[in-house]
């Protein structure tokens, strides 16, 4: 199935409610739908491109004036097994916690706590999504897609993804080039649970202790208690990246400010907690018209109904100033934004 349209709304393609329009639209269910749509299209080439995913990383600040495509390809299934290992083949259209739950009911590990994310599995290595002390390109064995430069199709070997903290080789070299069609993931027969991240541990013992049930429903009961839903509440989820600094600054962060969350990466490097940073800075709860942070996780800027991605992002730099003049720490977005 394809769609093409021109002044296409966003609203329903975007995790924030907001009011935007693509000048070009193309969405296709099949891999092979992308280069004959191309082919018949030549003008693309002119236009700014967007690949979009299920919307739930972006910021529109306007409308976008090119051409957006949305790979909305389904499908999971199973294409190898040893005796540690199930590999699945993933189209980049299926929404992310579907396949997440898919992959507890049959008891294959790795992603468990990555339940109720939003978004789509096309996106996933883009972002290279993570919680709970778990990243998605760890578990990613190739990426399927489509470049648009070369006009053939490609996998890269996730080894060769560049994944990092929020980031990969499609956020850098291939930005706006690779069109992700599918996901192969490498998940365990034998489960190596990790859950020394935040409360974790604690919720996973209330439901019976290690099990990848108890632990699906752990995250999502920590998650729902924090985090808005986006069918409620538009939002797009943790809107900044928590800063990775040097041990030195870390160390001197902690002697004026003893109660801040640090987090060693082991590399002389140590993450701090923006969402502590901004709560201290008086941001949690705040509302001005729609555009609001929520009052459980500062981390998180809301759409309470009509804000305009303008409203959010200029919030979203008052709140980048006021980190940044008492902590001296840089907050970079997690969240894309379009338009601006």
């Amino acid at each position: 199935m394809i769609r093409f349209s021109e002044n296409f709304p966003l609203k329903s393609y975007n995790t924030f409610g907001l009011e935007a329009k693509a000048r070009y639209f193309f969405e296709f269910t099949e891999a092979e739908d992308l280069p004959y749509f191309l082919a018949n299209f030549p003008d693309w080439e002119k236009l700014p491109l967007l690949l979009l995913g299920g919307g739930s990383n972006l910021l529109f600040v306007d409308d976008f004036d090119g051409l957006v495509l949305h790979a909305n390809i389904p499908g999971i299934q199973q294409i190898r097994e040893d005796r540690n290992h199930v590999w699945l083949e993933v189209g980049a259209g299926e929404e992310w916690d579907r396949f997440v739950a898919y992959c507890v009911h049959h008891w294959l590990g790795g992603l468990e706590n990555l339940s109720l994310i939003p978004g789509n599995v096309g996106a996933a290595p883009v972002q290279n999504i993570g919680a709970y002390g778990v990243e998605v390109g760890n578990y990613i064995d190739l990426v399927k897609g489509f470049d648009l430069k070369t006009f053939e199709e490609y996998e890269i070997p996730g080894a060769e993804c560049q994944f990092a903290y929020r980031d990969s080789i499609f956020k850098n070299q291939l930005k706006g080039r690779f069109v992700v069609t599918s996901v192969v993931f490498r998940l365990d027969k034998f489960m190596e649970y990790k859950l020394d991240y935040g409360d974790l541990r604690a919720e996973v013992e209330k439901r019976g202790g290690e099990n990848i049930h108890a632990v699906r429903e752990a995250v999502i009961a920590i998650r729902e208690s924090k985090l808005p839903d986006p069918q409620k509440v538009g939002n797009g989820g943790s809107f900044f990246k928590n800063p990775i600094v040097g041990a030195d600054v870390a160390d001197s962060l902690k002697n004026e400010f003893p109660a801040i969350p640090v987090y060693p990466t082991g590399d002389g490097k140590c993450k701090l907690a923006a969402g502590w940073m901004i709560d201290q800075c008086g941001w949690k709860g705040y509302r001005e018209g729609d555009a609001g942070v929520h009052p459980q996780q500062a981390l998180v800027l809301v759409n309470y109904g009509k804000a305009t991605g303008k409203q959010i992002a200029a919030l979203a730099m008052q709140i980048e100033q006021s980190v940044a003049d008492r902590f001296g720490v840089l907050l970079e977005p997690e969240v894309n934004f379009i338009g601006r």
